[in-house]
């Protein structure tokens, strides 16, 4: 199919698999760049789709006076990592995925919370062992959660452990009908079963869950990050843990992948891994598709959704 006249450039930073934008053709011209390309992409492109989302390329590439896209779309939940001051400052509109990620994440966190709760890592040691022992596990419904994070990733988890019969309370940046503020939130920990934090990293949540947090919670509280590694200070969730603070942690995904020697592999009573709560089956597709929409609103003029505050970081309803 031939292109539209004067076509709009798509170009897309590429991460495999990649993306399937067969409804594009012949209606824009897609072009793709691996990071070390991107830089001198850039001034001829007028759409850029981040498909790597984890990528850092757009920030190192952003700088400079030359022309720059009008949009940048993020295949992920998260921009910080691209939002340079060049960036923030002109008028180049962010959007991200909201939207495809929060289902697959609240369910995450739930297996989390009744695996937990049911003793099942004890139960694969002793079956291992060939021992048959048996022990009580934890109830969960009747239990009482902290979700900090008030967007939809925090609403969906909020969701998810409410029909397992836990009673969710809610934290965001600003207090409002059925959300918590921030000065709420030691409060809530001392009360506290579950503890999630899924809260858009900022200078205000970075950092957030340190040695004082960890020390107000309950020693039988069970902590759990689905949202930016930087949001926890992992040295002193390790001391939490080993000083048995609290009971037991995860961590979706860590500030960089732990070296062999890292404690974070070791210390009791913790669970890691490589941010695989919102990688369910079938998400690139989604992805896909949800740019092709986005972009089909971009083409035609109108307003498009997810759009990034980018002073903010993130999309304003957290």
């Amino acid at each position: 199919m031939p292109l539209e006249p004067r076509a709009p450039t798509v170009l897309v930073l590429d991460a495999e698999p990649p993306p399937r934008l067969g409804r594009l053709i012949g209606r824009a011209r897609v072009e793709h760049t691996d990071a070390d390309g991107l830089t001198g992409r850039l001034p001829g492109a007028d759409v850029l789709l981040v498909w790597d989302a984890a990528s850092r390329a757009v920030r190192r590439a952003w700088p400079g006076g030359a022309r720059r896209p009008r949009w940048v779309h993020v295949a992920g939940p998260d921009v910080d990592h691209l939002l340079c001051p060049e960036l923030i400052a002109c008028d180049t509109v962010v959007t991200n995925a909201r939207g495809v990620f929060e289902q697959s994440v609240a369910e995450y966190v739930a297996a989390l919370v009744l695996a937990h709760a049911k003793d099942l890592a004890r139960g694969l040691t002793l079956q291992r062992s060939g021992e048959w022992r048996h022990r009580e596990t934890r109830r969960v419904a009747g239990t009482r959660a902290v979700v900090v994070g008030s967007g939809p990733v925090g609403r969906a988890v909020a969701s998810a452990l409410k029909a397992l019969g836990v009673t969710p309370a809610v934290v965001g940046r600003l207090p409002r009908t059925g959300i918590h503020g921030p000065d709420d939130l030691d409060r809530l920990l001392a009360r506290a079963d579950w503890v999630v934090a899924a809260a858009p990293l900022t200078e205000e949540t970075r950092g957030m869950f340190d040695t004082r947090r960890f020390g107000v919670m309950q020693p039988s509280a069970y902590f759990v990050n689905v949202g930016r590694a930087p949001l926890v200070d992992e040295a002193a969730l390790v001391r939490a843990l080993t000083s048995r603070w609290i009971a037991g942690a995860a961590l979706d995904g860590s500030t960089t992948e732990p070296a062999p020697d890292s404690p974070l592999w070791r210390t009791p009573g913790l669970l890691v891994s490589p941010r695989v709560g919102g990688a369910a089956v079938g998400r690139h597709d989604e992805l896909a598709a949800q740019f092709v929409d986005l972009y089909e609103r971009w083409a035609a003029g109108r307003p498009l959704r997810n759009v990034v505050d980018k002073r903010r970081g993130y999309v304003p309803g957290h």
